[in-house]
């Protein structure tokens, strides 16, 4: 629709596009129609509950005092009186009603500026903090106070955003940082192998060897590195499409990788897999969680000791378990060893020297809970440790109270 050309070019104030005038304006006119209305409704009622008009007939009546004719004196019917009175009143009716919406005319905008004002103003906090958050800092907090209403709960609603938010970037930040500080070491290697051995020409052949096996250890730890970190974000991703998995048929599979590396430490591999445990998930991530405490397994357990993997049901839950003879973890320890980069201050003989990123049970973690499922650890210093997967059934539904407390195996 065009504009009249009266109006082209006029440019109206900023204030005329905000939210605060136009309830300024819906607000002054509703107390100016209802006013008007409750006016003109009264004058209506009192107009019709009588005559109302200007006295007009008047006629000539002998005056007595006393019995005493006095002489001639103007006078009216008493239903001339009452229509003229009610004609008064009326008109002074009509006068006060005028008087009245004239005031309100022009006292119902700055009612309606101080209402406005009133009801925005949660907005205007909500808006204030946002325009305070920064990417770098998510601290600031809305924190709205007053009755319990529909803006307070917007802005309940906000600061709980916030506080995920908050957790989100703080939990990227520290994988950022922990990933560059667990890459910096290998790169470090891989120059220095390069700058002092490799790209040196007096370097003998023995110096190249010992060099090249550095490096290749480097990059060996590296990639597992980056394979941890593309599966934490993987499983992460929303996009996955879960199915049936046969949670003995993923153990299995897991177990067939680490069997070749099992016999290479003289570790006997004992299968006890229940077949028929359907769960629905993610059949690689769910072999791949069972091939991280496999991973550990093998590389702890002190050789010729036996590692369990074994798989069952218990209710409405199923579970798997990998049981191994090895070292053990500290009563103290065992609630960290979940976290990401975490590392056991135990230093096992016999285990070697390849240092681990610490992602394979934050890993095993991330997709159990993932899965709906739970992780449960149960180990003693010097005599082993066990990992339970708890994961629930097909076609059940799980207790709130969790999975059972006991080891299954």
């Amino acid at each position: 629709m065009k504009r009249p050309a009266a109006l082209e070019g006029l440019r109206l104030p900023a204030f005329t596009h905000t939210i605060r005038f136009r309830l300024t304006v819906l607000y002054s006119a509703l107390i100016f129609v209802l006013t008007a209305l409750v006016l003109g409704a009264t004058y209506l009622a009192v107009e019709r509950s009588g005559e109302a008009k200007p006295v007009t007939k008047q006629f000539t009546a002998s005056k007595y005092v006393n019995d005493v004719y006095v002489g001639q004196v103007e006078a009216v019917k008493v239903q001339e009186v009452e229509a003229a009175v009610n004609y008064e009143t009326l008109a002074n009716l009509r006068n006060f009603s005028f008087v009245v919406l004239g005031a309100l005319a022009v006292a119902s905008p700055a009612i309606g500026w101080i209402l406005s004002g009133r009801a925005l103003r949660p907005v205007r906090s909500i808006s204030r903090t946002a325009a305070e958050i920064q990417a770098t800092d998510l601290s600031q907090r809305i924190r709205l106070t007053g009755p319990k209403d529909e803006l307070r709960d917007l802005a309940d609603t906000v600061d709980s955003m916030l506080d995920r938010l908050d957790e989100a970037f703080r939990a990227q930040r520290q994988l950022i940082d922990d990933a560059s500080h667990e890459l910096r070491s290998p790169l470090a290697i891989i120059r220095a192998n390069l700058d002092a051995v490799l790209t040196a020409e007096e370097s003998d052949e023995a110096e190249r060897r010992a060099a090249a096996r550095s490096v290749d250890r480097a990059t060996t730890r590296m990639t597992r590195l980056v394979e941890d970190l593309l599966a934490t974000a993987r499983r992460s991703a929303p996009a996955l499409a879960d199915t049936d998995v046969d949670l003995a048929a993923a153990a299995g599979e897991a177990c067939e990788e680490f069997a070749p590396l099992a016999a290479e430490r003289a570790l006997v591999l004992h299968r006890r897999l229940t077949p028929g445990l359907t769960v629905i998930g993610d059949h690689d991530a769910i072999r791949r969680a069972v091939g991280n405490l496999l991973s550990n397994a093998v590389r702890l357990a002190p050789a010729g000791t036996p590692i369990t993997v074994a798989a069952g049901r218990d209710g409405p839950w199923l579970w798997t378990a990998v049981r191994d003879e090895g070292p053990g973890i500290l009563d103290d320890d065992q609630a960290r060893v979940f976290d990401r980069f975490w590392r056991t201050r135990q230093a096992p003989a016999g285990t070697g020297r390849d240092r681990h990123a610490g992602l394979g049970l934050a890993i095993v973690r991330q997709i159990v809970e993932s899965h709906g499922g739970h992780v449960r650890l149960f180990s003693k210093v010097g005599e082993g440790s066990t990992f339970v997967l708890w994961l629930p059934a097909q076609g059940t539904e799980t207790t709130h109270t969790g999975p059972p407390a006991e080891r299954p195996v």
